[in-house]
Formats: C-alpha cells, sequence, structure tokens
C-alpha cells in the first residue's frame, strides 16, 4: 500500500509545479503583447525591464536568465534604434557598461507603465506581491 503522506506530497509538488508554470505562461503572454504593441520582441521588452541602471551585458544576461552571446544580439538591435549605448566600464577595462540613451529612458518608461497595466500581478495586493516574491526567493535560496 502506498504512503499517503508521500502520494498527498507528490500531488502538492504536481499542482505548485502546475500554477507556476501557469503562471509563468501568463506574464510570458502579458509581455509578447506588450512587444507586439510597440513593435520590438519579447526578449527586447525584457532587456529594457532590466536596464535600469547601467550594467554589463553579462549583468544583463544574469538578470534575463539568458546566455551572454543571446544577450548581445538583442543590445545591437537597441544600440541599432538608438535606445542604449555601449561605453567603457569605469573600472573593468575590459568591460563595456549598456547605457540608456534618453530616448532610451523614455522608451523603457513606455515599456513599464504597458507590463504595469493590466499585468497577471496586478489583482494581489502589495503585501500579497511582497509575499509571492519572498516565498518564490526563499525556495531558490534553498536550491
Amino acid at each position: 500500500m502506498a504512503n499517503p503522506d508521500l502520494s498527498s506530497a507528490a500531488e502538492f509538488d504536481r499542482d505548485v509545479c502546475k500554477l507556476v508554470h501557469q503562471v509563468a505562461q501568463t506574464l510570458d503572454i502579458h509581455v509578447r503583447r506588450v512587444a507586439e504593441e510597440l513593435g520590438i520582441t519579447p526578449t527586447q521588452v525584457v532587456a529594457l525591464r532590466e536596464l535600469s541602471d547601467p550594467i554589463t551585458a553579462r549583468e544583463l544576461a544574469d538578470r534575463m536568465v539568458c546566455e551572454p552571446s543571446n544577450v548581445t544580439f538583442v543590445l545591437d538591435r537597441l544600440e541599432q534604434q538608438d535606445l542604449i549605448q555601449r561605453r567603457p566600464h569605469p573600472t573593468d577595462r575590459r568591460a563595456k557598461q549598456i547605457v540608456l540613451t534618453p530616448g532610451g529612458r523614455r522608451y523603457r518608461s513606455d515599456v513599464l507603465e504597458r507590463l504595469n497595466a493590466q499585468s497577471p500581478l496586478a489583482p494581489l495586493t502589495a503585501v500579497q506581491q511582497d509575499s509571492l516574491r519572498d516565498l518564490l526567493q526563499a525556495l531558490l535560496a534553498k536550491r
């Protein structure tokens, strides 16, 4: 006979995995919708969301949870659109900092406004949003 505690733990894991996957899909659809509205790629939306301060391409890749080579392609496109500049890093001669241009700051502001409008997380209160983030961070810190 199966252990009922193991069975309920497996069901709990399955339910949580399904819910996390559904939330991730919902957030992805939202980012894609914003990208379509703006005529840019979803990856560009995510990059602009993450470009709050001057950072290196490697730091941006870490924030976007992708490979630096993928970020290079996205940054090339943003640079062609005059939304970012690559500047020498002030303390690391080997690195470049990614900096938003004045137009890039305005464009990022528009991206953030659109991401916040009708966000899938908007139904949660600020306290619930903080709790959700804290719980997810706690789970990831245990790895």
